[in-house]
């Protein structure tokens, strides 16, 4: 299906800044580019947004079909589906293109803000984030139940952030029922795999734990918070502007037709 809102200009610039941002704080093992498409792959972890074409300009649409031919070879070489990762950045050519090919939409996400100056964290812990990644990603694949193949390609994806990277779990009698990455990159601090215990929730833990790492940003200099997060993911929705976090744009993805989502 494609995509029936309708939406206000973009601010291009601020768009640009939190993309930028969110490249750096979670890093593809391979990042080439066709023109200002960023092509991300990796091929220890699965994940969307670390094996897509990423758009960074509207006006960069010369020759779509021919790129779009050679950069599926590359995805077929990693063994991961063609997947474009469409922003405001992308814009409405490319989209109109995709459209007529037939290609799905899927995963639309928000992108969301929160100024830390105007945050309550009275319900936050004074947390020290952990240092150990295998740690962390033990405690991780627990709260999710995920299988232990994806923790090489985790352990790599986290420990190749360049920015500050602050591991959060929060237990309960030694059982992990939260984790949280919060990525420290100057002004903005960034949210990023967030998950609760399917049995733990509806507590607050995710909230205190939101909010712990939020703090422990802001201490160390941070201005802003921002976090991605599915359309269709009411909960966390819920949470998160609860907490003060407003929508500044969304993007989604698209396959070619007869492809299966990855």
């Amino acid at each position: 299906m494609t995509a029936k809102r309708t939406e206000r200009k973009p601010d291009f610039a601020r768009v640009r800044r939190f993309e930028a941002a969110g490249f750096r704080a979670w890093p593809a093992a391979s990042v080439q580019y066709d023109g200002t498409w960023a092509i991300r792959l990796t091929a220890g972890h699965p994940a969307k947004r670390l094996n897509s074409v990423n758009p960074l300009d509207p006006a960069d649409v010369g020759d779509i079909e021919g790129r779009i031919g050679r950069i599926g070879r590359r995805f077929a070489a990693y063994g991961r589906p063609l997947t474009f990762r469409l922003s405001p950045l992308s814009g409405r050519e490319l989209s109109a293109y995709l459209d007529r090919e037939g290609w799905s939409y899927f995963s639309e996400s928000l992108v969301m803000r929160l100024d830390l100056d105007q945050a309550d964290f009275s319900e936050a812990i004074d947390q020290i984030p952990l240092k150990d990644i295998a740690r962390f990603v033990t405690a991780a694949l627990a709260v999710r139940g995920a299988g232990e193949s994806i923790r090489p390609g985790l352990s790599e994806v986290i420990g190749s952030i360049q920015p500050d990277a602050g591991l959060f779990v929060h237990q309960i009698h030694d059982k992990p029922v939260v984790s949280a990455i919060c990525v420290h990159d100057g002004e903005l601090a960034g949210l990023f795999e967030i998950a609760t215990d399917p049995g733990e929730r509806r507590q607050g833990h995710a909230r205190r734990l939101v909010l712990s790492a939020l703090k422990w940003a802001r201490q160390h200099g941070a201005g802003q918070a921002w976090l991605q997060v599915e359309a269709d993911n009411g909960a966390a929705l819920a949470l998160y502007r609860s907490i003060g976090f407003v929508e500044i744009y969304r993007y989604h993805y698209r396959q070619p037709a007869g492809s299966a989502h990855g």
